[in-house]
Formats: structure tokens, C-alpha cells, sequence
């Protein structure tokens, strides 16, 4: 027995000091080339220890996140709506204790202006559906006011777009595909699809990149597919094309966009057939001609005259020529891979452009007739019941669904080593992510999501979030004071919406304005 013990202790100092010699001949070496080499003036001034610094800024994310930052301090996103997203997701109660944390003095902070005497609970409503593309053969008569927003097969993992599939179909609500094209995943649980064409046409493309009409009519004919959507620009990149980084794209989906494996999918920066107002309203006629189904853009607002002069143009061809919608996404909008000048400098703001847009269309008479969906970081209840006041009908959300997916904020989206398994197609980490339960949780963050608006709506004394009017909200200004976001951003004149019609059985004085 002794001479076991002997044994393996002789084993154990042999192995530590072969360790130790190894660590100290990679640190001569790792010594001289930090001295040799000429492009880091860090580890050639302080070679050996000039290294940590790369270690030490790699790791500072992770300590920020987890130990240092406060709970609504970060960005984009905050571990206070993080952690919302993911209560929702997982049905947990979202009932908070003590005070609230949220700093209500910053300058665009909203706060809802509650009425005297709300609605009875046992006075509520079903919150009604709404038609898209009246003028389609096909119209699409929407159930949920919350959708979820594009993200393409091949910036997401398989299993990710399956459960996306899975609880936009128990949410009923429906899913965008993105630009990436429509894959077998996003049919996987039978829900309602929005089929978005982007610049390289991917999955509707001819061998030229041009529309294919056969490929259009093709796509159509699924029971799924319910409505298009003619992606202009993203918030996150506008002016600048879809990317997805040459490691992301495998076999299958070189497929499905038509393009070769292995190498990067670059889009162009814009419909090389759309160079104006007419081009544009001419390319949404002929896909819903094709399709017969409604179809509408997606696009950043950088200045409202344009939607002006395309306004006039719908007029002069007839209201049946509009488009059916208009996504409006916010200039800090996310993506997987964008250059940062465009995230951080480019595009109009959310809070901004919807209340524009809005106008526009009701100064031209055009509101009831384009429907307007709201994207850009609305994931908690606050966020998509002020885009309801705003103006919005329907709001969409990508990385809200994401999150509840069980997304991190690692930052990683465009390195396809994403460690929760989402945006990545390395088998090793796509293995977390079980698409039942996850589809479940998405499910569960909607409804939750849905219902809590729907209570801040009964605060305000309107029985359904489509009630909501700029009066119900008062926006924080510099000086502290508050001020209606009606006053903020007037409607033009004639045009406000009145209050929202209910039975009699349930009609009640709502709040003054």
C-alpha cells in the first residue's frame, strides 16, 4: 500500500514539474515573440504581460454583466427587461416588490396616464382581430397584436427557427422568415408565416437575382405563407444589405437562398429594380398580383417627405394600390453582423419615425388603409404599449423572442459561436436548445406580453391596447415636467383618431384627454 502512495505521488511531482517546465518554456518563447514581432506596441513595450490586457478586455463584458453592471444599466438590453423576459417565458409571476427600480426622470421616458375609474376586470374584452390587405385575393385577418419579428434561417440555428415555429403557432401569432428565405423550419410547427423578400431575393430569386414569379407563386401556394413583406432597409444596417458570414453557410442553406457554400451571403444594398416611389408601388402590385396575398415594405425612416410623395403616388393609381402595411424599424435596431457606423449613427429612432409615419398617412387619408407594424427593441409591455399610442397596430419583436429562447447577450451573433446555440450551426452548443420546450417558452413570453399591455390599456381606461391614443401617455422632458405625447406630436388637423368604440353593455367615460 505504501509503495502505491509512493508511487503516485512520485507520479504527481514528476507531472507538476513537467508542467512547470512547460509553462516556463512557452513564456521564453511568448517573451521573444512579443519583443520580435511589430504590430502590437503593448506586448512589444511589456511583452509576456502586455497579453492579459486582451484576456482582461475579452472578460470585462462578462464581469460587467454578471457582477458590476446594475440592473438597468446595460446595453442594449438591461438585466431588468432581460430578467422580465425570461420570467414571462417561464409563466413565473412578474410581480415585483418594494419600488421599483426603472430611473423615471431621463428625458423620453413614458409614463401612462392612468384613469379615475378603469374598467371592471370582469368588464374585458377579447381583443379583436384585424384585416390586412383588404384588396388581396387573399386577405390576412391578423389575431395578435404581437408578432415576431425577421430573423432568417442561417443567422439562427435550425433548432431555434423550429421553436420559433413552435410557439408563434401556440402564441397565434405569426413569424417573419427574414431575408434568408423560407426554410422547412419555419413550417415546422404549422404557424403563420410572413414571407420577407430582401434584396437578393433569396428563396424567390431567378438565376440573375431577379424575382422569380414561378418561385413566387410556389412559395404562395403554402397554406403558411399569409402575407409578404418587400424588405427596403433594416434598422440596424440601412442602405446596407443583408450579411450572413461565409461560416454560417452550410449545405442546406445554400439551398435554399441559391447561392454556394462557404461563402458569405451578401445582399445588395437595395432592389436593383426599385429606384423610385412608382418602381416601388409597381413591384408591390406585382407580388400581390402573383401571390394574392397582402404585401407591404419594411423599411427605416430617415426623413418623412419621401412618404409624402408616395403617398401622392398612391393616389393617383387608386387606394387599391397602396401597400397593405409598412414595418417601420428603429435606427438602433440588432442584427448578427452590420458595420457600426450604420447600428450607431444611422436612421431615425422608433419613438420618432412611427408618430411621423402615422401622421402622414392619416394627413393623406391613407391610416385605415396601411396598416402600421412597429419594430425596434420593444420586448417588455411598456415599450409595445407606447408604440400602441403611438400609432401602431401591430408591433413585432426579434430579440424578445430570442431571449425567451434563452439568449444570453453574449455577443457573439456574428462568430457563430454563439454559446446558448441560437445563432450558431455548431452541433455542439445547437444541441441546448430543445425546440418543444423552447417553443413553449416563446409561446408563454407572448401571451404573457400580450396580457400585460392589455393591462396597462385597462389602467388607462380602454378595454383593448388598440384603444390606446397619444393622450394616454405623458413623455418625460428636459426640465423634469411631463408633457402628452399628443401635445408632443399633434395629429394633423381632423385626423386624431376618436376613442375606441365598445358594446354598450361595457361603454364607459375613458380618460380626459
Amino acid at each position: 500500500m505504501i509503495d502505491y502512495v509512493s508511487q503516485a505521488l512520485s507520479f504527481l511531482a514528476t507531472s507538476f514539474v513537467l508542467v512547470i517546465g512547460l509553462f516556463a518554456l512557452w513564456a521564453v518563447c511568448a517573451f521573444v515573440i512579443d519583443v520580435v514581432q511589430t504590430k502590437d506596441p503593448v506586448r512589444r513595450n511589456y511583452p509576456l504581460v502586455g497579453r492579459f490586457r486582451h484576456l482582461f478586455s475579452s472578460l470585462g463584458e462578462f464581469f460587467r454583466q454578471y457582477f458590476f453592471a446594475m440592473d438597468r444599466e446595460e446595453m442594449p438590453f438591461n438585466r431588468a427587461e432581460r430578467e422580465w423576459v425570461v420570467r414571462a417565458s417561464k409563466g413565473k409571476k412578474n410581480t415585483v416588490a418594494f419600488g421599483s427600480t426603472k430611473n423615471l426622470t431621463p428625458t423620453g421616458t413614458p409614463i401612462f396616464v392612468n384613469c379615475p375609474y378603469p374598467y371592471l376586470e370582469e368588464e374585458d374584452i377579447e381583443i379583436p382581430t384585424m384585416v390586412i390587405g383588404p384588396h388581396a385575393r387573399e386577405p390576412y385577418e391578423a389575431t395578435s397584436f404581437v408578432n415576431i419579428s425577421g430573423m432568417s434561417y442561417g443567422a439562427l440555428s435550425r433548432p431555434a427557427i423550429k421553436a420559433l415555429s413552435k410557439g408563434a403557432k401556440r402564441a397565434n401569432c405569426w413569424l417573419n422568415t427574414g431575408e434568408g428565405g423560407l426554410s422547412p423550419h419555419h413550417l415546422s410547427g404549422n404557424c403563420d408565416i410572413v414571407f420577407q423578400i430582401g434584396t437578393a431575393k433569396y428563396g424567390v430569386r431567378n438565376k440573375e437575382g431577379g424575382l422569380s414569379d414561378d418561385k413566387l407563386r410556389e412559395v404562395a401556394l403554402k397554406p403558411q405563407v399569409k402575407m409578404f413583406e418587400l424588405k427596403l432597409a433594416q434598422g440596424a444596417k440601412p442602405g446596407k444589405g443583408g450579411i450572413l458570414p461565409a461560416a454560417k453557410v452550410n449545405a442546406e442553406i445554400a439551398e435554399i437562398r441559391g447561392i454556394e457554400e462557404g461563402t458569405s451571403s451578401i445582399s445588395p444594398n437595395r432592389h436593383p429594380e426599385i429606384n423610385s416611389n412608382a418602381e416601388l408601388l409597381d413591384m408591390i402590385n406585382h407580388i400581390r398580383e402573383v401571390s394574392g396575398k397582402p404585401v407591404g415594405f419594411k423599411t427605416v425612416i430617415g426623413s418623412p417627405e419621401w412618404m409624402d410623395s408616395l403617398c401622392e403616388e398612391i393616389h393617383k393609381r387608386g387606394i387599391e394600390s397602396a401597400p397593405d402595411f409598412i414595418t417601420i424599424d428603429s435606427g438602433d435596431g440588432g442584427t448578427g453582423a452590420s458595420p457600426m457606423p450604420l447600428m450607431d449613427n444611422v436612421g431615425l429612432l422608433v419613438r420618432e419615425a412611427l408618430p411621423l409615419v402615422a401622421d402622414v398617412l392619416a394627413k393623406h387619408g391613407l391610416r385605415d388603409r396601411i396598416r402600421i407594424i412597429s419594430s425596434g427593441k420593444f420586448i417588455t409591455p411598456a415599450d409595445v404599449a407606447w408604440a400602441m399610442c403611438a400609432g401602431a397596430d401591430f408591433v413585432v419583436t426579434a430579440r424578445g423572442a430570442m431571449f425567451a429562447l434563452g439568449c444570453i447577450q453574449a455577443m457573439k451573433c456574428n462568430k457563430n459561436t454563439c454559446p446558448t446555440g441560437i445563432t450558431t450551426h455548431d452541433a455542439r452548443f445547437q444541441r441546448g436548445i430543445v425546440p418543444k420546450e423552447k417553443g413553449q417558452r416563446v409561446a408563454s413570453y407572448i401571451n404573457n406580453l400580450v396580457q400585460e399591455v392589455d393591462t396597462i390599456a385597462n389602467s388607462c381606461g380602454v378595454l383593448e391596447p388598440r384603444g390606446l391614443r397619444r393622450y394616454h401617455v405623458r413623455m418625460v422632458q428636459n426640465d423634469g415636467r411631463t408633457i402628452l405625447l399628443s401635445e408632443l406630436y399633434p395629429w394633423p388637423e381632423g385626423t386624431a383618431p376618436g376613442k375606441a368604440e365598445y358594446p354598450d353593455a361595457v361603454r364607459k367615460v375613458e380618460a380626459a384627454e
